[in-house]
């Protein structure tokens, strides 16, 4: 396998746009990431592409054909991928793939998504072998509720406490406010995050990430191609997608005991695993993490999941601002999902690019001093999971 450059990134900012297609919104990013690495549509020899599940184009899920279409139909391979929450990252680990086994020297990977308003539904139709639908119909427990309980389980276990959480949404909007691509730009306060509504115990509007619209692409290429366009490329140290195993301990009952070492998102600790060993690195090593923190308990368990701090410990390092960009163990320096809101089939992209902006330096004042690795990670409908390393 061929050693594989990032050397282009582009987003078009996190909002909810009604006069733009997801076509449009595509189109900026894709420009965007052209522009950075220095390269025009007609070089990209194929794209990968995060289906849109909600918005656009033909539907069935043909996001990269739309893009195609939009851009210049220069006859070049169309791989769209679906995978929830996932697919943007997932779409990125087909682009990988195909520059590092020779099959392309050039991949553009672009995914966009336009949200409808209101609780996420995860399945289109009332089908009755579909476990999600049947949390959500027969047991009344859309995400949120989920995520409440959660955290409930982990204010039992480790004596989190309301506070501790909504410190967490702070320190996601005051990075947030750093970003021109976030949607909510204003920092806020405990006071604010626990007066804002009660969704459903312990979780505050503030502590649930939103539905946006969005929009981001990435310029994957070979090592030669790198050197001739540019003296600083983000190379690309792991890419993994995984799917949740059998004795996961949300399968098991999140509600009940789970055995040691058992975690709830097995998936996502599965593809943390493989990206780090695939990179050659330890949580020592990385520099920054952006994980998805649909809710703001993920930022507390993730870590420990992953071994990234000892269980328990997540909270100690929020409270010493240990999570900060200038801190040891900087988490979502873009500012998260918290402060971006989930345009689902994009939300992998734009951790990437802020990846990339972080590697070379040009995160502005959310800028993690002396960035070498970083690390992003997705988990999706139906169990999907991804994560990816890059080094500078």
């Amino acid at each position: 396998m061929r050693e594989v450059a990032a050397v282009g990134f582009g987003m078009h900012p996190w909002g909810k746009f009604e006069d733009k297609s997801v076509t449009e919104l595509c189109r900026h990013a894709v420009e965007a990431s052209l522009q950075d690495a220095g390269v025009q549509w007609r070089d990209v020899e194929a794209v990968a592409a995060a289906s849109s599940r909600f918005s656009g184009g033909k539907g069935w899920g043909l996001n990269g054909n739309d893009v195609v279409e939009d851009m210049g139909s220069t006859g070049v391979p169309v791989y769209n991928l679906s995978a929830g929450c996932s697919a943007g990252a997932n779409a990125f680990n087909i682009g990988y793939t195909l520059v590092a086994s020779g099959a392309h020297d050039m991949v553009m990977v672009v995914g966009g998504e336009k949200m409808p308003k209101g609780f996420i539904q995860t399945s289109g139709v009332e089908e009755h072998t579909d476990p999600e639908f049947l949390r959500q119909r027969c047991i009344g427990m859309p995400g949120p509720a989920f995520w409440a309980v959660l955290c409930r389980r982990r204010m039992h276990e480790h004596g989190t406490t309301e506070e501790q959480m909504a410190k967490v949404a702070v320190k996601a909007r005051k990075n947030g406010a750093l970003n021109p691509n976030a949607r909510y730009r204003k920092e806020t306060n405990v006071e604010e995050v626990l007066k804002s509504a009660l969704v459903v115990y312990p979780l505050h509007l503030f502590e649930i990430c939103a539905v946006s619209d969005g929009a981001a692409a990435v310029v994957l290429c070979s090592a030669e191609k790198a050197k001739q366009l540019t003296t600083k490329p983000v190379w690309v140290g792991g890419s993994a997608v995984a799917t949740a195993r059998f004795d996961d301990g949300i399968t098991r009952g999140i509600g009940g005991m789970v055995p040691p070492g058992i975690t709830h998102h097995s998936e996502a600790k599965a593809a943390v695993a493989k990206a780090m060993s695939q990179a050659g690195v330890g949580p020592k090593d990385l520099s920054l993490v952006e994980l998805q923190d649909n809710t703001v308990y993920y930022e507390l368990a993730f870590p420990e999941e992953w071994g990234l701090c000892e269980p328990g410990q997540a909270e100690w390092l929020l409270e010493h601002d240990e999570t900060t960009p200038t801190g040891k163990l900087p988490i979502n320096p873009s500012g998260g999902f918290i402060s971006f809101g989930e345009a689902t089939t994009a939300q992998g992209l734009f951790q990437i690019c802020e990846l990339g902006w972080q590697l070379r330096g040009e995160a502005g004042a959310r800028q993690v001093p002396n960035a070498k690795v970083g690390m992003s990670q997705t988990i999706g409908l139906g169990g999907n999971a991804t994560a990816v390393v890059l080094k500078n």
